[in-house]
């Protein structure tokens, strides 16, 4: 009778350790699920890098009719003005610019949970930290820094994060604003040494639509050089307080510049959100001239 008793014993103690590991396996699932985002990236810069060749090319940009006014306006002088030389990028300048990436991350000391993510810093841009301790986004009216608000979570082996708070700036460098108002979702995926960055950008001022950034990143054992010294303003020929350089956008010289060119219609130079999709091809068909085949030289920017 003792040994049925012990079999017994077992018995009950096995389904036990059974049950409280089917109880157990859903949330270890999830956290094994998550990748380790932890490390140097180097740009693969094979994407979406900031386009600023031309003064005028806002194509791949949804603007609506405000952000397109704003964009025209835009004169490269107000750079010298010592109140804009150090106003830095907002936050989704890391996927566009083409520096690497240092990911960090703060753990919690007892548990050893991730607390949060750091993406480090460049001389012309904020750290972006994600918060992943469940914390809320603060009120509306809070303050609004470059490198904004943002808070993360696990939807499988994807590190959803969403950024708001992030101040007024440019959607690239020649001009195409950004408002107060944006906000920025990114998922990061990692698939053995890639690591794959989206971000959506809406901005309820100046996108007709939400603008869609992706970049990836190759891992690197050496380690990023470190970021360049603080900004210093510097007179350039612009008091404080003067006026700042801009267009009338109507009379914007370089408005033309692509389209004469490389024969690309106005309509996409100008960011409307319909030029983004392979419709628009069909629309353009029968009134688009192709530049003639290029025979020397391919590639090179043609002189002015």
């Amino acid at each position: 009778m003792g040994s049925n008793a012990m079999l017994v014993d077992v018995v009950k103690l096995r389904a036990a350790f059974v049950a409280a590991l089917l109880l157990w396996a859903p949330v270890n699932r999830s956290v094994f699920a998550q990748t380790e985002l932890v490390g140097t990236w180097a740009p693969k810069n094979t994407e979406d890098v900031s386009r600023d060749s031309y003064p005028v090319d806002y194509l791949g940009l949804p603007l609506n009719d405000d952000g397109r006014l704003r964009a025209l306006s835009y004169n490269e002088a107000q750079l010298a003005m010592v109140e804009r030389q150090c106003q830095g990028w907002p936050a989704f300048y890391f996927v566009q610019g083409p520096f690497g990436l240092k990911i960090w991350s703060d753990n919690e000391p007892v548990k050893g949970g991730v607390v949060s993510y750091t993406i480090g810093a460049w001389e012309d841009r904020a750290p972006i930290v994600i918060w992943m301790d469940g914390r809320p986004h603060p009120s509306e009216n809070a303050e609004h820094t470059r490198g904004g608000f943002t808070t993360g979570k696990w939807e499988g082996d994807t590190l959803v994060a969403y950024t708001t708070h992030m101040k007024a700036g440019l959607l690239r460098k020649n001009g195409p604003p950004s408002s107060d108002q944006a906000t920025m979702t990114t998922r990061f995926w990692r698939h053995a040494d890639i690591l794959t960055v989206l971000a959506v950008v809406d901005d309820p001022a100046y996108l007709a639509e939400p603008h869609i950034i992706t970049k990836s990143f190759q891992l690197a054992t050496a380690p990023m050089s470190p970021v360049g010294p603080p900004c210093v303003t510097a007179f350039e020929g612009k008091r404080p307080g003067e006026s700042v350089p801009h267009y009338i956008p109507e009379k914007n010289p370089f408005v033309d510049e692509l389209t004469t060119m490389w024969h690309l219609p106005k309509d996409a130079v100008l960011g409307q959100a319909e030029t983004l999709y392979p419709e628009y091809r069909k629309k353009i068909k029968a009134t688009y001239v192709p530049l003639e085949p290029c025979k020397k030289d391919c590639g090179a920017v043609p002189p002015r």
